[in-house]
């Protein structure tokens, strides 16, 4: 790992620790192993720290996860989409920058517009809207009947929103979260099943 990586993965550590203003550049420095004016080398300073952070955490959470905009392929079935939708949850609750990023955003989202206006993308809106297009995409395949998508999207996610937030407070309860996932989704696909 380079030293610039380095920097980032002690910076996001304290910063899902001990919030953005909790950390300083001279514990920063302290963990990788360099004096404080070295960071400066890399980065020119904490924000640039946090803005390359949040930059390499959403094409990561856009490339693993996906996006309203990166839809690989609409399921053709409910197993195919049960299949799709765990592994994106998986990848969420396992990912330690993922992870650590929503901890950290989670406490700042209310002292920086700019965080929670991510935060609620990332756990509200991008979802919703990426839902509502894969739900959308399976009732016009007739996987599933037609209802608002929004709505049916909406019953999909909100519980995992949830047991994701569980799982981070507790990590010990990831396989149990991964599981009530697995069977909230399941329900609502049968629920909805044409």
């Amino acid at each position: 790992m380079s030293t610039k990586e380095k920097i980032l993965d002690v910076a996001l550590t304290l910063f899902s620790e001990n919030g953005y203003d909790g950390t300083s550049m001279e514990q920063i420095a302290s963990l990788v192993g360099i004096k404080a004016p070295s960071l400066y080398k890399h980065y020119k300073g904490k924000e640039d720290i946090l803005d390359t952070l949040i930059d390499m955490a959403e094409e990561r959470y856009d490339e693993n996860f996906g996006s309203a905009d990166r839809i690989e392929k609409i399921p053709d079935s409910i197993e195919e989409f049960m299949k799709q939708a765990m592994a994106s949850v998986t990848f969420t609750i396992n990912d330690p920058m993922i992870r650590k990023m929503r901890i950290f955003l989670i406490k700042e989202q209310f002292r920086n517009r700019r965080l929670a206006e991510i935060t609620t993308r990332h756990q509200i809106d991008g979802l919703l809207s990426m839902y509502t297009k894969i739900v959308s995409g399976m009732m016009e395949k007739g996987v599933l009947r037609k209802e608002d998508p929004e709505t049916v999207a909406m019953e999909l996610i909100a519980p995992v929103v949830v047991y994701v937030s569980k799982a981070d407070r507790q990590p010990e309860y990831r396989k149990d979260a991964l599981k009530a996932i697995e069977k909230q989704v399941r329900h609502v696909c049968e629920h909805y099943r044409k």
